[in-house]
């Protein structure tokens, strides 16, 4: 037994009659189409009830057969999709006949087809007949293609945020050309076009993503890694331009060329300080939220302490290269920086052991 299955994903024989669906029969589905195109000769729906019909009528002398509409819903696709799933239920579940089943289905257009999957699953299908004004043929096709491009949120950011950017640069170019600027338009422009093929050239907008993530937790969630790390890249910035203030300053002081050692030990002569600040903060930052986090050990707090023993040991090597410290001081200094690393690592490790002991026995 063939069955003709006219397919009405977004409910308009539902919305605009009276009927209730599914429909099933010859003279009920012909009257649906007549109630269709009397409530809305414009919908395209009529043509594929009308064209069940006609299918019905050509196929009857050959075979059995039976023709029938469903129909689902003005929600999202998927909803829609299990709504057609459950009518074609019913009307399987309605057939007198001892025949295997097979179906044609009738659709309006790309949009409907997307319940095909649904329909297969269901009863073997033979066949797909679309059914379009011949005027608009490709115009729906091209309509829901466009639509499900705009609705995925990936293609729709690749080809929007760049063509939102070239149409950006008309009314830029005229406010920079009122303002004096001509130039900065198109910088600002390239440069805009430039960070984002880098973007999705290295895909780099899910790190991104997570970035943002991670610090909107943070701000919620009240950890103080949050203030600390603003604190620690401040800092950084400062050394940065410290170091490069300390080189000018070393330039203008000797005569002629430095050399790459004077140049290297200049920079880090006067970051390490503020490079150093920014670790410590970071890293209490980080241990004050493992410890509010019931995840503390013992063995965290070793990171300051190494931090200010590296932080020391790079100030002194820097002031020796620039003539700032005699030898025995960097002797000093270095011995002080191993010595500061091995007596935190030995204290914290007794610490940890004793202390977790202890915890573990108190527990027991």
């Amino acid at each position: 037994m063939l069955l003709v299955l006219c397919v009405d994903l977004d409910d308009d024989l539902g919305r605009k009659t009276s009927f209730d669906t599914p429909v099933v029969g010859r003279d009920a589905v012909e009257d649906a189409a007549v109630a269709l195109a009397t409530a809305d000769p414009e919908d395209s729906d009529v043509n594929v009830i009308f064209e069940g019909v006609h299918l019905y009528d050509r196929i009857d002398a050959e075979e059995s057969v039976e023709v029938a509409v469903v129909t689902g819903n003005e929600g999202d696709d998927v909803s829609a999709n299990r709504e057609v799933g459950e009518e074609v239920d019913t009307v399987l579940a309605g057939l007198t006949t001892s025949e295997e089943v097979n179906a044609v289905i009738v659709t309006d257009g790309a949009q409907d087809e997307s319940v095909i999957p649904v329909i297969r699953s269901r009863v073997p299908v033979d066949g797909v007949r679309r059914v379009v004004v011949r005027q608009a043929q490709d115009l729906e096709s091209m309509y829901y293609t466009i639509k499900q491009v705009l609705n995925d949120p990936e293609t729709r950011g690749t080809i929007l945020v760049p063509l939102g950017i070239l149409l950006l640069i008309y009314p830029l170019a005229i406010v920079a050309d009122w303002v004096g600027l001509p130039g900065t338009v198109f910088g600002g422009t390239s440069a805009l076009l430039g960070l984002y093929a880098l973007f999705r050239g290295l895909g780099l907008e899910r790190t991104f993503d997570r970035l943002a993530e991670t610090a909107r937790n943070g701000l919620y969630a009240g950890r103080v890694t949050l203030i600390t790390y603003v604190v620690a890249a401040a800092l950084l910035v400062v050394g940065g331009v410290s170091g490069v203030e300390t080189l000018e300053s070393v330039q203008n002081h000797y005569s002629g060329d430095i050399g790459a050692i004077r140049v290297l030990a200049s920079l880090m002569y006067g970051a390490v300080t503020w490079f150093t600040a920014a670790g410590i903060t970071s890293s209490l930052g980080q241990i004050t939220d493992e410890y509010l986090a019931d995840q503390f050990r013992w063995r965290y707090l070793n990171a300051p302490f190494y931090v200010l023993a590296i932080g020391g040991v790079l100030h002194a090597v820097s002031a020796y290269f620039l003539n700032e410290v005699s030898l025995e001081y960097l002797a000093g200094m270095l011995t002080a920086g191993t010595l500061l690393g091995l007596i935190s690592t030995l204290v914290f490790a007794i610490a940890e052991s004793r202390f977790s002991r202890s915890g573990q026995a108190r527990v027991s």
